[in-house]
């Protein structure tokens, strides 16, 4: 680096000579390169572009209808979109609670006694949710079940509360 034959005030001025020679160098390693440069000024372009646009005001920017003034036909378009949709429906006769030690001796032939009481209504559940009741009937050698009472949404919260 320096010399040391050197006076005090040259050596010193050689230092500092050798000192910005090596600032200039990293300087220089960490300049951006001509293509670089070009990408930084496009950016600082539209930074000051978007900065010089007027910003909308909140109540031009609303695009939403309010709820109250939505028409029937478009919730008739949306509900379109699910009627393809398929569900597990099923008819449940009746439940019982039975021991693993009887499950076990259950034979062709066997009987299991349930809840359910002849002649009443059986329930009607879609994905487990129970929406109606209905009677047996028979249709051309085919089970099927007429429904003879829709379920109302403060009656599904009843039967859950049992």
């Amino acid at each position: 680096m320096s010399d040391l034959n050197a006076t005090p005030g040259e050596g010193s001025a050689q230092l500092d000579a050798q000192m910005a020679a090596m600032a200039a160098e990293t300087v220089k390693s960490t300049a951006p390169a001509p293509d670089e440069e070009a990408s930084l000024d496009d950016w600082a372009a539209a930074l000051a572009e978007q900065n010089t646009n007027p910003t909308p005001a909140p109540a031009a920017a609303g695009v939403f209808q309010p709820l109250s003034k939505v028409e029937s036909t478009t919730t008739r378009n949306d509900i379109d979109m699910i009627l393809d949709i398929p569900v597990q429906m099923t008819v449940e006769l009746g439940r019982t609670k039975i021991a693993i030690r009887n499950l076990l001796q259950l034979a062709q032939g066997s009987v299991v006694e349930l809840d359910g009481m002849a002649g009443e209504p059986m329930d009607v559940l879609v994905n487990g949710c129970l929406i109606a009741q209905g009677e047996v009937v028979v249709v051309n050698d085919k089970f099927g079940i007429r429904l003879t009472d829709i379920i109302t949404p403060a009656e599904r919260i009843r039967k859950l509360n049992r």
